[in-house]
């Protein structure tokens, strides 16, 4: 069970400075003090994480799975605790929070496999050609290697597949990164479980105790103290964009500037073609509302914004999706604060002078829950204020009445980075999505056909970002195997004695690798 620690290393410790965790669904606040960390405990954990990295970076792949693999394991033991506490700190459903486990345990096992792999290595070799005119080549081998202690913040909205133990944290140690985790004060007791199966997978398969270390917190203090720590080479955050934005502000100005990994905000762009409407419109109105309310539109990838031409199929559509929405039920939300926000948000689109109200969701007697809520305006006056493409957290979504397919590109061109843009189509619909697609694939992570956004498949060849600022670094992901991307560099070794080559470079190929060789791919063992 979880007592409220500050987890460093091996131990843990505590803080007079305490807070509670705050039941969403009644406004309660927990019986359980966790502690505050503050600088003093950055300080102790990035030491012992600047101790273990030499080692950790160094392991075997066989080892370095097999401990990500242990953290999976352990997880999934605890996994009836873990989803009973989490319930309780952030009101999401038992199903999803019992899914959300499994996604979690499934991504730490698929990293795993991704590291026993070796392709992320991307050992490269061009062998010496001294006979070569009119200069000599050198012996030159590059392979990637990790990058440093990582900083891990974890997610208010994924108590689990983006807090501890998630995409972030997974991908880092995969990449043979420490961690060192600021634990959400949202759902503490959630990441203390979490954090203490991670604790005993590095003490059950010998690692340095530095491997990793959790500490919990409220302030803004604790999260700049980390980022501005040293020994940080980089930073995973998924959260607002005024937090993002702090902590790259933070990162930039030390003497050593390091990435900071920021998935941000996304109102995801829906577009509705005429072909799609024309033999749909009306099922579509269920599904968008679907997808709009899912977890009380708590999701990075919720379908803020709905765009499409003018007419009587459109009217069918919305006709259809209002009223969905106002049989919809209400869902409490992660936080007051949250909670909070998004009324405010909604309260500012609802008097807009350019913005009608379509439909709201129906209106629950609890605390914090979201009423969702439905806008329409035209594509003049959506161009003409950039405050409506800003991000209401939570199911609340403006629909942009368009003129015409030029119009619709004059709407999607004003837009900022997204992470995912979707087209609905039919019949007729193909010129029109070529004409669109160039412009969003510049504007998004991910391009969806004839589905809905809300959702993130944990795979391969998923791309979680976008440019900014849905993310900070638009050629990243935060989700996939891509993810170890952003805690690798490459290294050039040049006429270095085998010996003293990583196993990855050497002439045997212990590892069994594939390996790229002039240019040509070899397939491992």
């Amino acid at each position: 069970m979880y007592n409220g620690a500050i987890l460093i290393g091996a131990g843990e410790t505590r803080a007079a400075d305490t807070f509670t965790a705050v039941n969403p669904t009644t406004g309660a606040a927990g019986d359980v003090a966790f502690s505050n960390a503050g600088p003093a405990e950055v300080a102790k954990a990035t030491a012992l994480a600047a101790a273990a990295f030499e080692v950790f970076s160094t392991t075997s792949l066989g080892a370095r799975a097999t401990f990500i693999e242990t953290v999976a394991d352990n997880i999934l033991a605890l996994k009836d605790d873990l989803v009973a506490t989490a319930n309780a700190e952030t009101a999401l459903p038992l199903a999803r929070l019992h899914g959300e486990t499994g996604r979690t345990v499934g991504q730490l096992k698929m990293f795993a496999a991704e590291v026993r792999a070796g392709l992320w290595l991307d050992a490269t070799i061009d062998p010496a050609m001294p006979d070569r005119a009119p200069l000599p080549r050198a012996d030159l081998r590059r392979v990637n290697v990790a990058l440093g202690p990582v900083a891990v913040f974890g997610a208010s909205n994924f108590p689990l597949a983006f807090s501890v133990a998630g995409g972030d944290t997974a991908a880092a140690f995969a990449a043979g990164c420490p961690v060192v985790v600021k634990g959400h004060a949202a759902h503490p007791g959630t990441g203390e479980l979490v954090a203490r199966a991670i604790q005993q997978a590095v003490a059950s398969c010998g690692l340095p105790e530095g491997v990793f270390s959790y500490l919990p917190g409220t302030s803004n203090e604790l999260g700049g103290a980390l980022v501005s720590d040293p020994v940080i080479k980089a930073v995973g955050f998924t959260g607002s964009r005024g937090g993002g934005l702090a902590l790259m502000k933070i990162a930039a100005q030390r003497a050593e500037p390091i990435p900071v990994y920021a998935e941000m905000s996304s109102i995801n762009p829906v577009v509705l073609l005429p072909g799609a409407l024309a033999a749909r419109a009306e099922a579509m109105g269920p599904a968008f509302v679907g997808s709009l309310t899912m977890g009380a539109g708590q999701f990075c990838t919720n379908p803020g914004l709905v765009i499409a031409i003018d007419g009587p199929d459109l009217d069918t559509f919305v006709a259809s999706a209002a009223k969905a929405l106002t049989a919809a039920q209400p869902a409490v939300m992660l936080t007051p604060g949250i909670h909070a926000s998004f009324e405010r948000g909604v309260e500012e689109l609802a008097s807009h002078a350019a913005v009608t109200t379509v439909a709201r969701g129906c209106v629950g007697d609890g605390v914090n829950q979201a009423v969702g809520a439905l806008f329409t305006t035209d594509a003049t006056k959506f161009t003409a204020d950039e405050a409506l493409a800003h991000e209401v957290f939570g199911s609340s979504s403006i629909l942009v009445r368009c003129k015409d397919i030029a119009e619709i590109k004059t709407v999607i061109a004003k837009l900022e980075g997204q992470l995912t843009a979707t087209i609905q189509s039919g019949d007729g619909d193909e010129a029109a999505a070529g004409e669109l697609l160039p412009l969003l694939q510049s504007k998004v992570g991910r391009i969806l056909f004839n589905g809905w956004p809300t959702g993130v498949e944990v795979s391969h060849a998923m791309v979680h970002g976008g440019p900014f600022p849905a993310t900070s670094d638009g050629r990243s992901t935060s989700v996939g195997t891509l993810a170890m991307a952003r805690f690798l560099r490459p290294v050039c070794y040049q006429d270095t004695p085998d010996a003293l080559l990583p196993p990855a470079l050497q002439a045997a190929n212990p590892w069994g690798i594939a390996r790229r060789t002039n240019g040509v791919l070899e397939l491992g063992k």
